[in-house]
């Protein structure tokens, strides 16, 4: 079974491009099936698409990377040559070690944090209930949560971690001398939002207020918040109001525009506003950047700003590292073991049946002639020789029977497994 990993992240494709391949969690069922039909054989798949990376995760007898990229170009509505120069591409073991760096934080804009572990595993929902994953994938990922977890408890990778929600407030401390000072808006209420929400009421701003299209959701978080909620409908005519604008929603297409900034900076008579656009796409019109009283982050902003302490994660860094390796080979290890064309299971369970059947053959003439009395050294030494006998026979008739041709041949195959050296023996 071949596995392979395609995909784009924050370290080589740019923020629009990004956002060209980004799918809200109620898209990927349908975007899996397209995925799997769009190849000759329908593999196993998942897709994982966060603000900082889409990637697509697929398994099946055949590598076919191919299909994969032009499946993943046609959805973002570009060319695959295009594409191609802005992907990275993983097969087997590397894709395996991909993933658990990916669970495990050390693959992120902010190394260590913890939010990538919970978007992994609600990707791995989608694809089950999608009817994509199958036993490969499904072994992969939760080894990936299985490394993830022993990462979290054995090393202190993500001790020193800025979240982005921590960034921006950082940010805007820097232009507000006064965080009490400050009106906050919220645009959307999903879980970044809540983080971000829960890192600014610590600062004790003025006042917070959540916007959101569905405004039951809004209103929950505005409770657990103390803030106001109104409707995203509202937001052009009260823009006005607030000093800072944190903003990630679902949307596909901006909905904070130009026009809807310069008129609230102008009722603001030109106080400065500070905005953070969580979002991938967009949620605030790049141009809004060019006017001078508007301080606009995106999440590859505030990437220098997460990345304050790294020199401090190094030695996490290599210990996480240690037990990735280790949770690569047990997987590789379990995919070949899983190889129907090379037989190895079937043939491992008849060779343990063998041996099993064997054992006891000669363990029970054993006590049989010890419950007479006969010697223990005796016993012993009749014991191991008729089951070594019992295990060369095979090896002893094959040399004898083996015609000419075929007589070196089965020579080196039997001097490869019962004459190997004492020290190639205990590697």
């Amino acid at each position: 079974m071949a596995v392979w990993a395609l995909g784009l992240n924050h370290n080589t494709a740019p923020l629009d491009l990004r956002g060209r391949f980004a799918f809200a969690l109620d898209q990927l069922a349908p975007a899996l099936t397209g995925l799997r039909h769009s190849h000759s054989r329908h593999p196993e798949a998942a897709i994982l698409s966060t603000c900082n990376r889409t990637e697509v995760y697929c398994a099946s007898e055949r590598v076919q990377i191919d299909h994969t990229l032009g499946w993943l170009a046609q959805a973002g509505n570009v060319s695959a040559e295009a594409l191609r120069d802005h992907t990275y591409v993983l097969e087997n073991g590397h894709a395996a070690r991909h993933a658990f760096r990916v669970a495990s934080g050390l693959d992120s804009m902010v190394l260590g944090e913890p939010q990538i572990l919970g978007q992994m595993k609600s990707a791995v929902r989608a694809a089950e209930n999608a009817g994509a994953l199958g036993t490969t994938l499904n072994q992969l990922f939760q080894r990936s949560f299985s490394v993830a977890k022993q990462v979290r408890s054995s090393t202190e990778i993500g001790a020193h971690s800025i979240s982005m929600a921590a960034a921006a407030v950082r940010l805007a401390g820097n232009l507000f001398e006064d965080m009490r000072q400050v009106k906050i808006l919220f645009v959307g209420a999903g879980e970044m939002i809540e983080l971000a929400a829960t890192h600014f009421a610590a600062k004790q701003p003025k006042s917070m207020a959540i916007a959101n299209r569905t405004l039951e959701r809004g209103e929950k978080l505005a409770t657990r918040m103390g803030a106001e909620v109104m409707r995203l409908a509202d937001l052009p005519d009260r823009l006005h109001e607030f000093d800072a604008v944190i903003s990630c929603t679902a949307s596909t297409l901006p909905i904070i525009g130009l026009g809807a900034i310069e008129r609230a900076l102008k009722k603001r008579r030109h106080r400065p506003i500070f905005m953070v656009d969580l979002a991938v796409p967009r949620d605030i019109e790049p141009e809004v950047r060019d006017l001078d009283d508007v301080y606009l982050y995106t999440v590859d902003d505030l990437a220098q700003v997460v990345q304050t302490g790294q020199a401090n994660r190094q030695a996490a860094v290599a210990q996480a590292e240690a037990i990735i390796d280790a949770g690569v080979q047990s997987f590789m290890h379990w995919v070949d073991q899983r190889d129907p064309a090379a037989g190895i299971v079937p043939l491992i369970r008849q060779l343990n049946d063998q041996t099993d059947e064997w054992r006891a053959l000669e363990l029970d003439r054993a006590r049989r002639r010890l419950a007479k009395g006969e010697d223990l050294e005796e016993v012993l030494e009749a014991f191991s020789r008729g089951l070594t006998q019992k295990m060369l026979h095979g090896a002893m008739a094959e040399l004898r029977s083996a015609d000419p041709e075929h007589r070196e041949q089965t020579s080196q195959a039997i001097t490869r497994l019962f004459l190997r050296s004492q020290s190639s023996s205990s590697r």
